[in-house]
């Protein structure tokens, strides 16, 4: 049986740049990686598995978020050690991968709670701003898009730089074998797509996220206030 590393196209960092014509960090694209269930064997979490071997083949560094120990959202437990993590793990990285299932025809409660962990603003620091974001979704039944395209709106909301090609893998539990890998398939191959569109797109754009993302709007607040305001749900302390 083949896996998803053994037909790659041969991506690295200094190869992207070369391509590019660019000059820029070359350190490895620092990625992460969320998924939306709980469930021991999850379909989500099989598939970020392999959307984050493929990277890591590319020359990335991946971390995937492991949800099942993350409190129920509810805006007071800021200090829990899972709620920091993931912040921490947000500010750390230059891209995002987001992976749900789709449950009752949207992304499913165990996704979005991540997301709700992590403000938009955090004082002055924007925990996704100017992070590139790829979305994939499994299912079930029949191919949907349903979950892919809120989680397109949830990284337009988040300030994220949200890519144009997606992945969506129907009856996932006929795409991944008894060892919890990925037959090869279509959708196999979209999944590849998807992540070296993430690696390019990922060299591209780090290192001039500070220009793309300065606002007025942000400058003025700073000029009036001295510092910008806390998102919701965020102390003046923090």
């Amino acid at each position: 049986m083949s896996l998803i590393e053994d037909d790659l196209p041969a991506h690295s960092v200094q190869s992207v740049l070369d391509e590019l014509g660019l000059d820029g960090p070359t350190h490895p694209p620092k990625i992460l990686v969320l998924y939306g269930s709980l469930r021991e064997r999850s379909f989500s979490r099989l598939l970020a598995e392999e959307c984050e071997r493929v990277l890591t083949t590319f020359g990335a560094d991946v971390r995937v978020f492991r949800p099942n120990d993350l409190p129920v959202f509810d805006r007071t437990q800021n200090d829990h050690p899972e709620v920091q993590r993931l912040r921490k793990l947000s500010l750390w990285s230059e891209a995002h991968v987001w992976v749900s299932p789709e449950q009752h025809g949207s992304m499913t409660a165990a996704f979005k709670n991540q997301i709700d962990w992590i403000p938009l603003k955090d004082g002055a620091v924007r925990p996704t701003q100017g992070r590139v974001l790829s979305v994939l979704e499994v299912s079930g039944g029949s191919q949907s898009f349903n979950a892919v395209n809120q989680l397109r709106i949830l990284g337009r909301w988040m300030r994220m730089v949200t890519l144009p090609n997606q992945s969506s893998v129907p009856k996932a539990w006929q795409e991944f074998g008894d060892d919890d890998r990925m037959r090869a398939s279509s959708y196999r191959d979209r999944v590849v797509d998807v992540m070296e569109e993430l690696f390019r797109f990922t060299i591209l754009l780090r290192g001039k996220m500070d220009v793309l993302t300065t606002r007025h709007s942000e400058q003025k607040e700073l000029r009036d206030a001295g510092k910008l305001k806390p998102g919701l749900g965020v102390s003046d302390n923090e």
